[in-house]
């Protein structure tokens, strides 16, 4: 087995000192804190998290400008936003590209939101939760086609992972909650796909076992990895063997 590069041991210690952070997060200020720290340390424009909790309350952190906030407001564009419709239609990561932008108000919006730096580029992780709990974790960026490509496909896994936990606090935050513990049963399908992979399978291989798309593996991974607490899919696979999920 290769051993880690320098850069990809300081990308991992990075990621371990920002959940860390997120963990200890006991206030809305402090994720704000937090994002506000992982924007700068993925070096994107922009960062948001936003929440709608049980009782249908709206709540949010993230480094727009205020001029931004106030507009997106004033002009009621939660109605229009593509982001927004399209990820509540939606349960996975998308490319703000693979969104509906064809009807003149989402151009206009657009338009708007880049001439207030919101960036040509766009990744959205749509999160449901208990009780009718649904957030939207967001990142933004100015730069060719090529380059976000790229960073996505670098750090697509890592931001699925901190989408969860961002959301997992801001289950603790809410008010009148129970406390919130995450569940470590996996489903048939998760089991089914850990297992394979414990087995050596690649998941292209995994896919075709399954008779499912490959994306559709990707899926069940994140899943399984997220009620894990998995750094990555390795550890996600060790840590459902140490406990008895899968067996192989």
């Amino acid at each position: 087995m290769k051993g880690y590069t320098a850069d990809a041991m300081k990308t991992i210690t990075q990621l371990e000192t920002i959940l860390e952070e997120l963990e200890q997060a006991e206030g809305v200020e402090a994720l704000q804190t937090a994002i506000e720290h992982l924007r700068d340390q993925m070096a994107v424009d922009h960062m948001v998290y936003h929440w709608v909790d049980s009782s249908g309350d709206h709540y949010g952190c993230g480094t727009y400008a205020d001029a931004w906030r106030e507009r997106y407001l004033e002009m009621n564009y939660i109605r229009i936003d593509p982001v927004i419709v399209g990820c509540f239609q939606i349960f996975h990561a998308v490319d703000w590209k693979r969104l509906d932008w064809s009807s003149k108000a989402s151009r206009s919006f657009r338009e708007d939101s880049m001439k207030h730096g919101i960036g040509n580029q766009g990744f959205s992780i749509p999160i449901r939760g208990p009780a009718g709990q649904f957030a939207l974790f967001t990142i933004s960026h100015t730069c060719d086609d090529a380059s976000w490509e790229a960073f996505t496909s670098e750090n697509r896994r890592d931001l699925i992972l901190i989408a969860h936990f961002f959301n997992q606090q801001a289950l603790e935050l809410e008010k009148g909650r129970k406390p919130f513990i995450q569940s470590a049963s996996l489903s048939p399908r998760e089991v089914d796909a850990m297992t394979l992979l414990a087995l050596g399978h690649s998941r292209a291989q995994v896919a075709d076992e399954l008779s499912i798309s490959e994306h559709t593996v990707r899926v069940y991974i994140e899943s399984a990895r997220f009620k894990l607490g998995a750094m990555n899919t390795t550890h996600a696979v060790a840590r459902a063997l140490s406990r008895g999920l899968i067996v192989v």
